[in-house]
């Protein structure tokens, strides 16, 4: 038995304080998930079950409160997960894994990040010290092997050999592809007013020149912007497939793989070849990719590393031209590579990294 995608969703990605920063995750993914059921012909009663990535929100079950607030029966209970990054396209896995094992159907997999919402978070002690605000929690143990994001992205354009002019030339390019690139009939559910994503503008060299360092070649320029965002794909069995009379995308396999948690924007490298091994491909065997960045750096390095045409990644522009909803990015990619697909044809290839060393790598075929 295969899984298919036949449908796939997502709301714009918008910069956070901006259009969307008066939505609650349920209200930000309810209306994607809506629309992905009537994209595909699903009545809310066939759904099985809702998986649902998540990284900065305030706990609870996120995928409960939108399978609600989206008109879903109460006997579907709803699965959060929080892999960071990673769990966008993780859901992805998890609802192939339920479908091909005979244990659902239809299951709805995607994502929900509001950076603008997210609540505040402080640490306690057992002293009774007061408590003390944090924005990133730990990833892993050791706390000279858990580096800040953009810190580590700069010790790999050190040691990888890839300058700020490079970087900047990457963010140049996925921004121009994204403002040339005419949004898919499908792709995006107007929200609040969007109907694209609006952060892509045309930059010059000139421009990204003048972006003050975050970290060392790490510039505001070459990296993704917090933002907020939805997106959702109906997985569904071949059975369900054939009664409804449609082809949709094959999920052909995937792989999740840690790495060095200090060189975290490596990942995706061992994800993708294991993706590839896994479904007996090679990397020139795939018509298109969308690989996150949320590093310039990061982008290059896992192109060249993976052996991929960089001509097809990302042909719509990329997360530097986006925005970075942590938790919905990966499916963002799905969506995204979906809707390309259904234009290019032949085999797809969704990867992303994620924080602590961990990456996720997922193959789609027409």
């Amino acid at each position: 038995m295969t899984a298919h995608i036949i449908a796939a969703c997502r709301s714009a990605v918008v910069p956070r304080n901006g259009a969307f920063s008066n939505l609650t995750l349920d209200a930000l993914g309810a209306p994607v998930l809506h629309a992905a059921l009537v994209q595909a012909g699903i009545a809310p009663a066939q759904v099985d079950e809702v998986i649902l990535s998540n990284a900065i929100g305030g706990g609870g079950n996120p995928a409960r409160l939108v399978a609600l607030a989206a008109g879903l029966p109460e006997t579907v209970a709803g699965l959060s997960i929080d892999r960071q990054c990673a769990g966008g396209l993780d859901a992805l896995l998890l609802a192939k894994a339920m479908v091909e094992s005979g244990a659902a159907h239809v299951v709805i997999a995607g994502g929900v990040e509001s950076y603008s919402r997210r609540p505040l978070r402080l640490r306690t002690f057992a002293d009774g010290s007061p408590p003390m605000a944090y924005d990133q929690p730990p990833f892993t143990p050791w706390s000279d092997r858990d580096p800040d994001m953009a810190a580590a992205a700069d010790v790999l354009a050190q040691s990888a050999g890839i300058p700020r002019t490079q970087q900047d030339a990457w963010a140049i390019h996925s921004h121009a592809k994204a403002c040339a690139a005419t949004p898919h009939n499908g792709e995006i559910v107007t929200l609040n007013g969007q109907a694209r994503d609006p952060f892509a503008r045309n930059l010059s060299d000139a421009l990204v020149a003048r972006a003050k360092p975050v970290s060392g070649s790490i510039t505001a320029a070459n990296m993704a912007v917090a933002a907020d965002g939805a997106a959702f794909c109906v997985v569904v069995s071949d059975q369900m497939r054939r009664q409804l009379g449609c082809n949709g995308v094959a999920i052909l396999g995937g792989s999740t793989k840690g790495h060095a948690p200090d060189m975290p924007a490596l990942a995706p490298v061992a994800a993708i070849k294991a993706a590839l091994e896994n479904t007996r491909l090679r990397p020139q065997d795939i018509i298109c990719s969308e690989i996150m960045e949320a590093f310039a750096v990061q982008a290059i390095a896992c192109v060249k590393g993976a052996g991929l045409d960089p001509d097809q990644v990302n042909i719509g522009g990329g997360a530097l031209a986006r925005g970075h909803p942590i938790g919905a990015s990966g499916t963002i990619n799905a969506v995204r590579l979906f809707h390309e697909m259904q234009i290019s044809g032949g085999k797809g290839l969704a990867a992303i990294a994620a924080a602590g060393g961990i990456a996720t790598a997922v193959i789609l075929a027409t």
